[in-house]
């Protein structure tokens, strides 16, 4: 059963040609790559992320230039800035895991309900989620941070619920709409007709339909979820310094060390940050144009037909 699954899954990716198959490769390498530094970094990584002096007590160097022992130099804390970009990729995508998935938990049923019911109730869902698009996301998304910092504290959890609120209401919008377009079809209705409950409905012939747009979503949210975390951390609102690396507070104690001529501080969080997006980014939009069946490119065969033989008899084929 698993082997079918898997070769639908990763079928259109195999059949792709061109260009669209190479940015999905490219997206897929580099995310890898982070998810590997993010799953082993107690084992990548030379120190911890808060380390500032070796075993025997010896302090780091501070803003200590990159070296054999510090491949990536050291930070105004005497910390090792490559163990804090390792760690912050673990701290990354905790956080964007967790907001994509509460995310969806929330916006993909409200649009499965809203779409098929519609009524009040989607009108009401609507207004809702209108008058959060009417917010700029990084605003929102300081102000829920700022909210839960009291009960929940400054850490991972804070850090993607208050991003997930920012990207409900696009899991809203285009579930809704398309499950406007979908229960008209001649299946949903036939369905219906048989005595099938909503519930049925909605999960077994609209759900289906609807969730081959979330993966392509949720790629391209991953990636601007990350710069969202980085701008909560470089404002202030991100996580908590003691609890984990983040790149986005890096960033910020870096500023100063600009003008000092400190460039490593600065230079691999925010190449960091950089890489991980373009490789979510090219994940998505390669995604978008492998599954999507209008943008999709199929090999084209030649076709080679037989030759065309005369039907005459032969004595009657000079004549």
């Amino acid at each position: 059963m698993a082997r079918p699954s898997l070769t639908r899954l990763f079928g259109p990716i195999r059949e792709a040609r061109g260009v669209p198959k190479w940015v999905v490769i490219a997206g897929i390498a580099i995310t890898i790559a982070f998810v590997v530094f993010a799953l082993f970094a107690p084992w990548i990584a030379p120190y911890d992320f808060d380390t500032y002096r070796t075993a025997d007590g010896v302090r780091f160097p501070k803003q200590g230039h990159p070296s054999g022992d510090h491949l990536f130099g050291t930070n105004v804390q005497s910390t090792d800035v490559l163990s804090r970009v390792i760690y912050g990729a673990r701290t990354a995508l905790e956080v964007v895991i967790l907001a994509v998935i509460f995310s969806l938990a929330v916006g993909l049923p409200l649009g499965l309900i809203s779409g098929y019911f519609g009524g009040k109730l989607d009108r009401v869902l609507l207004l809702v989620m209108d008058s959060l698009f009417a917010f700029p996301y990084l605003l929102l998304a300081i102000v829920v941070a700022f909210l839960l910092s009291d009960r929940l504290g400054r850490g991972v959890m804070t850090a993607a619920v208050s991003i997930s609120v920012v990207y409900v209401p696009q899991y809203y919008r285009v579930v809704r709409n398309h499950v406007i377009s979908v229960r008209e079809e001649t299946y949903v209705e036939a369905a219906r007709a048989l005595g099938a409950k909503p519930r049925t409905v909605i999960s077994r012939y609209i759900l289906q339909n609807v969730i081959q747009n979330v993966p392509v979503i949720a790629t391209l949210n991953a990636a601007d979820a990350i710069l969202t975390l980085a701008a909560l951390g470089f404002l202030g609102y991100g996580i908590q310094p003691t609890d984990a690396a983040e790149w986005g507070y890096d960033l910020q104690r870096a500023i100063s060390d600009a003008g000092a001529g400190i460039w490593w501080t600065g230079l691999f969080p925010g190449f960091a940050i950089v890489t991980l997006v373009t490789g979510l980014t090219l994940l998505g939009e390669g995604l978008n144009d492998v599954l999507n069946p209008v943008l999709r490119r199929r090999p084209i065969q030649a076709v080679i037909l037989p030759e065309r033989q005369s039907r005459l008899p032969a004595g009657e084929a000079g004549v």
